[in-house]
């Protein structure tokens, strides 16, 4: 079975400049990392993804570093290469990374560090403050996934973070979790210090009701999304890779399910256009 990547549109007319903030693209001449998950078996690509962006009709992308390169970022910054202006980039940071390569990274279009707390991430939470110094000067900011249950327990080290940094999936709560979770209140909490911005997307990867309409997280984005319009991105998560490809959802129906939780027009604005043009500097 091929991967869908066009096909009825979303009914969804996502505004001129909106972005996906996260994605991840491979290549057949970068096999994988062996320390890393295997790339997916089509290598979904660079240009697979732009017939994607097509489909939904999105105009700028931010590529995340995928775990199965780990800390090889060559596929990511050939991708940037390819998309010029229209794309960043988030890489990934060890302590050991070299000015030098950061600069070079930052004039391909990198403009954030990944920090991974679960299976098959390449730098945990315990490098969060030091690759944050890291890439300080740069403008940069960390993207921070874990399992949202952790919330709690890494939120003082989270408060150490002054810098704007994001929480990838809308918090990634790896069990049932409620709006009065005290948990999800953490996360709420996070957001009020004025440097936490959230993504909304994977919702698959942590809905217990499942699919399409996944009422549990629909629950959770909802309040994110009424709390503080002005911190939420929305990411693609394209393509998918915790999903066979005949198990991925539907890219277009799941844009509007997302966008059926957004109130209205404007806030549609914010999240798509607004902010993630401010994070990443987009012209």
């Amino acid at each position: 079975m091929k991967r869908i990547i066009t096909g009825i549109p979303p009914l969804t007319q996502l505004p001129a400049g909106s972005v996906d903030t996260h994605m991840h693209v491979y290549a057949p001449q970068h096999l994988g990392h062996p320390n890393g998950p295997k790339p997916p078996l089509d290598f979904a690509n660079l240009d697979d993804y732009l017939s994607l962006q097509r489909w939904l009709g999105l105009e700028k992308v931010v590529i995340v570093q995928p775990n199965a390169y780990q800390t090889d970022n060559r596929c990511m910054l050939e991708a940037l290469d390819q998309l010029g202006n229209n794309a960043r980039g988030i890489v990934v940071v060890t302590p050991e990374t070299s000015e030098e390569e950061l600069l070079s990274m930052h004039k391909r279009g990198a403009r954030g560090a990944r920090i991974m707390e679960l299976p098959g991430g390449a730098v945990g939470l315990k490098h969060l403050t030091e690759v944050n110094a890291k890439i300080r000067a740069l403008g940069w900011h960390c993207i921070v996934q874990f399992d949202g249950r952790d919330m709690i327990e890494h939120t003082p080290l989270l408060n150490q973070i002054n810098d704007t940094y994001i929480i990838d999936h809308g918090g990634k709560f790896l069990g049932p979790t409620t709006p009065n979770s005290s948990s999800f209140k953490a996360l709420l909490k996070l957001i009020d210090k004025g440097n936490c911005y959230v993504k909304i997307g994977a919702v698959y990867e942590s809905s217990y009701t499942g699919g399409d309409e996944y009422t549990d997280v629909a629950a959770l984005s909802k309040v994110l999304i009424k709390h503080a319009p002005e911190r939420i991105l929305w990411a693609s998560n394209w393509p998918h890779v915790s999903q066979t490809i005949e198990d991925a959802p539907n890219d277009a129906q799941l844009l509007d399910t997302v966008c059926s939780w957004i109130p209205n027009d404007e806030v549609i604005e914010k999240i798509f256009v607004t902010n993630p043009h401010q994070l990443y500097d987009f012209t």
